[in-house]
C-alpha cells in the first residue's frame, strides 16, 4: 500500500459543488479533498455523479457552482483551457485514440501546456508497449495499448492532476496489471490522481483514500486503512 501523502495546499478542494447538464441537476454539493501526491478513488453505482465530479474539475459540464480550488487558486469561474494550464489531465472512458494516426503521432498530438511535461523518451520507459508499437496505427493496437496511449498523452502535456476514468474497463487481467504497475510508477513520481474505477480489487491495491458517491452527493470518505471496517457499507451501497 502507497504511503499517504499530506500537504498544507491541497491539489484540487471542492467544496459545495453542484452541477447541471442544461435543466438536469446532477452534483449536489460535493465536497472533498484531495492532497498533492495522493491517490483517491471515486467509488459508486453508474449515474451515482462520478464522471460528473472529474469533469467539474475542468469545468467540462453545463453549469456549475461551489467552489473548486486548483493548487489554492479558485477556478470555478475559469475557462477549461486554463484550468488545464494549472496542470489538470483528463483521460475519458471513451480514450479518443485517433485511429489514422500511428501511435506515436497520437503521443506527440497535444500540446505542452504545463511545466514538468513527459518527453517521449520517459513515457516509453513507463509505457515500453507503446515504444514497442509506436509506428502502428491506432486501429491496429490493441485496448489495453490504446488505454496506456490515452494516460500517456496527458504527460506529454505536464498534467500533474490526472483523471483517469475507469481506464480499467474491458481490459484483460494481464494489462490491469501492467496498469496498476503504471500506475505506481506515477505515484512513485509524485502525481496527484483521482480514480473513476468498477473494478475494487485493482482499485483498492492503489488508492490512499476513497470517497463514495450516490445521487450526485459524497456520502462517505475514508482512508484505506480504514477499508476492512467499511466493506459492509460498501456491500450496501455498492454490492461488493
Amino acid at each position: 500500500m502507497v504511503t499517504e501523502t499530506v500537504s498544507s495546499v491541497p491539489f484540487l478542494r471542492m467544496q459545495g459543488v453542484n452541477a447541471f447538464y442544461g435543466e438536469s441537476h446532477i452534483l449536489h454539493g460535493v465536497d472533498l479533498v484531495v492532497n498533492q501526491g495522493e491517490l483517491v478513488t471515486l467509488l459508486g453505482r453508474n449515474g451515482a455523479g462520478r464522471t460528473t465530479t472529474i469533469k467539474s474539475v475542468l469545468g467540462l459540464v453545463g453549469q456549475r457552482s461551489g467552489s473548486i480550488e486548483i493548487l489554492g487558486q479558485e477556478t470555478i469561474a475559469w475557462d477549461t483551457h486554463h484550468i488545464a494550464r494549472l496542470g489538470v489531465g483528463y483521460c475519458p472512458e471513451e480514450r479518443g485514440i485517433f485511429a489514422s494516426l500511428t501511435c506515436e503521432e497520437n503521443l506527440l498530438l497535444p500540446p505542452v501546456i504545463a511545466p514538468g511535461a513527459m518527453s517521449v523518451d520517459e513515457i516509453y520507459s513507463i509505457f515500453p508497449n507503446l515504444y514497442e508499437r509506436r509506428n502502428s496505427p491506432g486501429t491496429r493496437l490493441s485496448g489495453g495499448e490504446q488505454q496506456m496511449l490515452a494516460i500517456a498523452r496527458i504527460l506529454r502535456t505536464g498534467a500533474k492532476l490526472l483523471l483517469l476514468d475507469e481506464i480499467s474497463e474491458g481490459l484483460a487481467p494481464v494489462i490491469v496489471q501492467a496498469l496498476s504497475r503504471m500506475i505506481h510508477t506515477l505515484r512513485e513520481k509524485q502525481f496527484t490522481i483521482i480514480m473513476i474505477e468498477q473494478n475494487f480489487r485493482f482499485a483498492s491495491g492503489l488508492a490512499d483514500r476513497f470517497y463514495v458517491m450516490e445521487h450526485g452527493r459524497i456520502v462517505e470518505g475514508f482512508a484505506a486503512s480504514e477499508l476492512p471496517g467499511k466493506m459492509s457499507m460498501l456491500n450496501a451501497y455498492l454490492g461488493i
